[in-house]
């Protein structure tokens, strides 16, 4: 157990770092949201363990691990848009709201998916396998939450600022600074 929480503390590592290098300013808020997602992540599984019978296993580990993937691709997919956004001559402050409400649609999806997958997971299986599938269930629902409540203001308040306003290579991308 104790490998596989290095292990993924070291591709999570690895992920913020390329995260970091291709997003630049505004990895800021993916170092930060995946701090606030490691926090709820804690404190479900806290409750979880406190209140029912599931402890964090092996299982459980790799659900979370598979988790970091699904709560990047999260940022990717509203970064991206961004990105698209900006490439149509629009301001980062014009961007980043109009980005969030296109890419919505899109994370919610992709997370429901998850957590029906997890859910029939959960309900067909036993054992460990029960453990991975209320993992990926919890962290696909903290994805969701610090989505909304975290990322989408964070990148909303930044895209307000003089810094990015004043960026000439935003994104790791030349645009127009009007």
């Amino acid at each position: 157990m104790r490998a596989g929480i290095i292990a993924g503390l070291i591709g999570l590592a690895l992920v913020l770092i390329l995260m970091i290098a291709y997003y630049r300013w505004l990895a800021l808020v993916i170092v930060a949201g995946m701090f606030v997602w490691a926090g709820m992540v804690w404190a479900m599984s806290s409750f979880v363990s406190g209140w029912t019978n599931y402890s964090l296993s092996l299982a459980g580990v790799t659900g979370i691990i598979v988790a970091v993937g699904v709560t990047v691709d999260s940022y990717v997919v509203f970064y991206e848009r961004i990105k698209d956004e900006l490439r149509s001559g629009r301001t980062i402050k014009n961007a980043a709201p109009r980005s969030f409400n296109m890419t919505w649609r899109t994370i919610w999806s992709a997370d429901v998916v998850s957590l029906i997958g997890a859910f029939i997971l959960f309900w067909l299986s036993v054992g460990s396998v029960r453990g991975f599938a209320l993992y990926l269930g919890l962290t696909t629902i903290c994805d969701l939450l610090v989505c909304y409540f975290f990322t989408r203001p964070a990148v909303l308040l930044l895209a307000q600022t003089k810094l990015m306003a004043r960026q000439d290579h935003l994104l790791g991308m030349k645009v127009a600074t009007t």
